[in-house]
């Protein structure tokens, strides 16, 4: 990976970083006295749904730090090893959290009448897609793992032939 990719997403990273910060100090709490103005029969969803999405940025700034630290890893050129799979898993039991809270968000809300059926249904359709994204994920994390073992298979096989040399 080239300097200035790296770069460019360590800024795009940052600055979404800086945007989830945003969110949780002023939007959250935005939100929070908008929840307020609901109807006495919905304030019970009032914290349910202010703790998901705070859950749901922190998933966020999870994964955006454990992509960080693997695009470090990639720029010293020590990807390809164990180390990287802490990192993968970040990602991965982020992903699956977040689902997880969308879903939880869909249940929250499927009671009564002040959210359509098509709006639980359609949250319903973002968790399982990402879901589907911590499965990627977890393909290539299958795919780093054969890519670890044959580094250390070249590295053993050079050694070796260093000692027949």
């Amino acid at each position: 990976m080239g300097k200035l990719t790296t770069l460019a997403l360590r800024v795009v990273i940052a600055v979404l970083l800086a945007g989830s910060v945003l969110v949780q100090g002023v939007m959250v709490p935005l939100l929070a006295v908008d929840l307020d103005d609901l109807d006495p029969e919905m304030a019970h969803v009032r914290t349910p749904v202010l703790v998901i999405v705070v859950l749901g940025v922190v998933t966020v700034q999870a994964v955006l730090v454990c992509v960080w630290r693997l695009v470090t890893m990639v720029r010293r050129d020590t990807v390809f090893s164990h180390a990287a799979f802490r990192h993968v898993h970040g990602v991965i039991g982020a992903m699956v959290a977040a689902s997880a809270l969308v879903f939880a968000l869909g249940v929250v809300l499927a009671p009564g009448e002040a959210v359509a059926p098509g709006v639980v249904l359609l949250l319903g359709g973002v968790s399982l897609a990402v879901l589907g994204v911590a499965l990627i994920v977890l393909v290539l994390r299958l795919l780093l793992a054969k890519a670890v073992a044959r580094d250390i298979e070249a590295a053993r096989m050079r050694a070796e032939l260093a000692e027949v040399i």
